[in-house]
């Protein structure tokens, strides 16, 4: 990844959506020897929300609403930033510095502004500080971060989702919190922010590599899974791509591949061992990979993604990756895409699923699971260049979860907004 990440999964080719890791706009200062960058976005939609009202929609993990119609004023995937970036040349290494704060226009709730919601007279939006980090490296040799910032494993899958710019998948409507859900475990895992150190090597006739340690994650979920908070060894994930052409060129093919990988040991605490119970695996080795393809020519583009892992889970890493016993579940999914731009106007379809299989000791049990068996959603997007900042946004969105047991809850949404990147 490029060393100066100025919004990473904010910024992705301001008004065509072609993923790019600096910002497109910003407000430059030069301070001695240091270059100085504010950049940032702000973003709102109207979102009408039409849920499933049924019986049996109740899904463990499922991303469909259920009940009432729901309708709201909110962020899309990406809630509002506002990045600091400094730059400077010293002793023959490049220096970044960058924090990211990230607010959104909706009230928060306890839990914290990546929580529900709370649409309550006198409320406040809380801010996520999730871009933390410095680098130092030289074009010859490569670059070295430290700090918390975005991951690697899903990192192309989001910064690729022609849903960044807009809403996608709301994951609830009637309490929005700071963000909808776009794809996220429906179609990907989270890449999430986490604290890391990560080399990322130098591009070589468009081959690039990265490989970091990262804070592991407590893995855990339903109340029925056992819970893992233990950690003697860092999570490792490890990224490469190559890519080809000029997709500002109309008429010639450009595009990029890329394959990553996600690994941690997770174990129980001496309370879960207690509390997960007799005969219940003291401790897991979760790993998924997740690989794509993205082409762009003369306005067409295409994303093609999957992935699979063991003891991930879904929707955020390592949430519901084990049943009770410690018995890792089986993780897969993807997403395609299709976009093609006329002037400046941007048409686009996606559908992805992620699908969450049960361990080897749920299955006899498989009639009675509510645990989320499949997520999965449609997407078709109209998103309109109003200027270089502004782009105006429709969507329409279908989404539907799926339990073991039958249950199923869907839900169709329509959202209506804009957003401006500086």
């Amino acid at each position: 990844m490029n060393k100066r990440i100025k919004l990473a999964i904010a910024v992705s080719a301001a008004m065509w959506m072609v993923p790019i890791t600096k910002a497109v706009a910003g407000i430059d200062v030069a301070a001695g020897d240091w270059k100085i960058d504010f950049a940032g976005n702000v973003n709102a939609f109207y979102v009408y929300a039409s849920c499933d009202d049924g019986t049996n929609t109740a899904v463990v993990g499922g991303l469909a609403c259920t009940g009432d119609k729901a309708t709201s004023v909110r962020n899309g995937l990406l809630p509002a930033a506002l990045v600091f970036n400094a730059t400077t040349r010293q002793d023959n290494f490049d220096i970044d510095v960058t924090v990211g704060l990230y607010p959104g226009i909706n009230s928060s709730a306890a839990k914290g502004v990546n929580g529900p919601g709370q649409p309550s007279a006198l409320g406040t939006p809380g801010i996520d500080a999730r871009q933390i980090y410095f680098t130092f490296g030289d074009a010859s040799w490569g670059t070295v971060k430290m700090g918390r910032d975005i991951g690697l494993f899903g990192k192309d899958a989001i910064l690729d989702d022609m849903t960044l710019l807009g809403v996608g998948s709301t994951g609830g409507n009637s309490a929005p919190g700071n963000t909808s859900l776009g794809r996220i475990g429906i179609g990907y895992i989270y890449t999430d922010w986490e604290p890391q150190i990560t080399y990322t090597t130098p591009t070589f006739s468009g081959f690039s590599a990265s490989v970091g340690i990262f804070q592991p994650l407590n893995a855990g979920g339903a109340a029925t899974d056992a819970s893992y908070t233990s950690h003697n060894a860092p999570q490792v994930q490890v990224g490469a791509g190559y890519a080809w052409g000029d997709p500002k060129a109309a008429d010639s093919l450009s595009g990029k591949v890329w394959v990553d990988v996600v690994s941690q040991q997770a174990k129980a605490s001496p309370t879960e061992i207690v509390s997960n119970g007799a005969g219940a695996a003291h401790s897991f080795t979760g790993t998924a990979v997740d690989g794509g393809v993205k082409l762009d020519i003369a306005g067409f583009e295409a994303v093609l993604y999957g992935y699979t892992g063991k003891g991930v889970g879904t929707t955020g890493l390592y949430i519901f990756p084990t049943s009770g016993s410690g018995d890792k579940r089986k993780s897969d999914g993807g997403y395609v895409q299709a976009t093609y731009k006329i002037d400046k106007l941007k048409l686009g379809v996606s559908y992805g699923i992620s699908d969450l299989k049960l361990a080897d000791d749920e299955r006899p049990f498989e009639s009675t699971s509510d645990l989320v068996k499949r997520n999965s959603s449609g997407v078709v997007g109209i998103y309109y260049s109003l200027t270089k900042s502004v782009t105006l946004v429709g969507e329409y969105i279908h989404t539907k979860a799926e339990a073991w047991n039958g249950n199923s809850a869907s839900d169709n949404n329509v959202a209506l907004g804009g957003i401006l990147f500086f």
